[in-house]
């Protein structure tokens, strides 16, 4: 079977007919039709990406996106009718992946489905990659915490997913146009210099001198590279 998809919303008509979609499009698919058998079902079966919808009963979309936020980092796309643009930023800010609004086009949404999980971390055997931690920078994956000398760091859910692609490709220079594409959301148009301003504000919160960084390096000509401190550590020990 492919990545395994949960579908929230309390629309049994959407349901079947998004779950029989995804179904051809070699989906494995599971749903629930409110937030609380969601969230059951979700720690149950741990889909590849979660499906939420926002306006349901016993539990709403936005109190079930920030009760995953706080046990996993399952990508979420948040597929609603509120498409008001609080409402959409209050989706990213509780960390939602991406945002749809309905009506929608179902070939987008299969589109932004892929991108999604085109972003998910994994390591180079293919694994998903859970953590990161030098005893100086702790990143996990599945949680989306970050830590520096043991303190929190914030992160908005971008400066996340930059960093995340970044470890991801861990000691391999990663161009520009590639970040781009990988990081930001579909249908956005970022630029080089949109990227220089997000890498310096992730600098700023992740490096202990964020003039000579030592984690997120320039290529020059290319593009960014994070260099894993963790092999370093072991050879000085």
């Amino acid at each position: 079977m492919g990545k395994k998809l949960l579908i929230i919303d309390d629309d049994p008509t959407l349901v079947r007919l998004l779950g029989l979609t995804l179904e051809d499009e070699g989906y494995e698919v599971c749903s629930a039709l409110d937030g609380m058998e969601g969230l059951r079902c979700a720690y149950m079966h741990r889909p590849d990406l979660i499906i939420l919808d926002v306006m349901m009963p016993r539990m709403d979309g936005w109190e079930t996106c920030r009760r995953l936020r706080e046990v996993c980092g399952i990508p979420i796309i948040i597929l609603t009718a509120k498409g008001a643009l609080q409402d959409r930023l209050n989706g990213f800010y509780l960390g939602a992946d991406d945002y749809v609004s309905k009506p929608f086009d179902m070939d987008e949404l299969l589109l932004r489905i892929k991108a999604v999980l085109r972003r998910t971390p994994k390591d180079p055997e293919g694994e998903e990659l859970r953590n990161y931690d030098d005893g100086w920078l702790t990143v996990d994956l599945v949680t989306r915490k970050v830590q520096r000398e043991g303190r929190p760091v914030s992160l908005t859910p971008l400066e996340f997913r930059l960093l995340a692609y970044l470890l991801q490709n861990a000691g391999q220079p990663v161009s520009r146009e590639d970040i781009l594409e990988r990081v930001w959301e579909p249908g956005d148009y970022p630029t080089p210099d949109l990227l220089k301003v997000h890498i310096r504000h992730l600098r700023q919160k992740i490096e202990q001198d964020p003039s000579q960084p030592q984690y997120i390096l320039t290529v020059p000509e290319v593009g960014y590279q994070f260099r894993s401190r963790v092999a370093e550590k072991l050879t000085q020990s």
